[in-house]
């Protein structure tokens, strides 16, 4: 269960999207949200956009693993999908915030590698709000506001990356996708092959 998460406008959607571009293994957690939906935004592909009322069902009956209000908007990952994703021996990729992040640690730590995406600063992650130009500039400031308090959870991470360059921060993240893959605890087939390998008679 790779977590990534950053503040608005930091690049943890586009270095997702790049992730599941490339690594055929990798499915992403459609979250469920009540925000409203963006211009460049596909219901059902990048988020599940839903009233508050259905909102609320879910989460009452346990069918989200995880969920948090964020900015004024509730958001939360449906456990079915995942949980028949992961039997299938898939690896979930999961865009959520460090609320997100922390129930899914606590559910599941064995299973979970977080990421935390920094910007290389406030002034760059308030001009990538800007040029991306799909919020009001209230909502803008919210985020900007927002962003401070989001940060002060690096720590809660198992890794930071600080994004500077795009292709050096999604490199960072592939790297350790990778890595966590090669985990010894991760690969249950390797016991088995290390015992045929120790039995294995030279001519």
């Amino acid at each position: 269960m790779l977590v990534l998460s950053s503040p608005s406008g930091a690049g943890k959607s586009t270095i997702a999207r790049s992730l599941l571009e490339n690594d055929k293994e990798l499915s992403l957690s459609v979250s469920v949200t009540t925000r409203k939906r963006r211009g460049s935004e596909i219901d059902g592909v990048h988020y599940r956009f839903l009233s508050d009322v259905e909102f609320e069902r879910l989460r009452d009956t346990d069918a989200l693993l995880e969920w948090a209000e964020v900015h004024g908007n509730f958001y939360g990952t449906p456990r079915e999908a995942v949980e028949k994703n992961m039997a299938d021996g898939r690896d979930m990729l999961f865009d959520i915030d460090w609320q997100g992040a922390v129930q899914l640690q606590e559910k599941m730590a064995a299973d979970v590698v977080s990421v935390f995406i920094l910007p290389p600063s406030l002034a760059e992650l308030k001009s990538r709000l800007h040029r991306r130009a799909e919020d009001s500039q209230e909502v803008i400031e919210m985020r900007l506001e927002n962003s401070r308090a989001e940060m002060e959870h690096w720590r809660d991470y198992d890794y930071v990356v600080i994004n500077d360059d795009l292709d050096r921060a999604y490199s960072a993240v592939r790297s350790i996708v990778l890595a966590e893959r090669l985990r010894r605890d991760r690969r249950p087939g390797l016991f088995d092959f290390v015992s045929g390998l120790l039995d294995e008679k030279l001519p």
